[in-house]
């Protein structure tokens, strides 16, 4: 999976292949933590982060939400500025 940014120990990954991962999401990494998040409600639809990289990896992916469907749609990855 292509790294897409990387911010407060924090690395989101995106990851597409046809047919196998609905509905459009990312993959975050906190140290043992592991989330697959929504792009579109920034929901967890799997796994678990701590409360405090939650609300960054939320925020993040809110400010990089139309990025981030693009990336999807088009398997076009590319890095995107951290949360700052």
């Amino acid at each position: 999976m292509p790294i897409i940014s990387v911010f407060y120990g924090i690395t989101i990954r995106i990851y597409f292949r046809q047919g196998e991962h609905n509905p459009p999401h990312i993959h975050a990494v906190y140290g043992e933590h592991v989330a697959a998040v929504s792009i579109q409600t920034g929901t967890i639809l799997d796994g678990y982060l701590p409360p405090k990289a939650f609300a960054m990896v939320k925020e993040w992916s809110q400010k990089h939400r139309s990025a981030l469907m693009e990336m999807w749609e088009t398997q076009n990855f590319y890095r995107l500025p951290p949360l700052e």
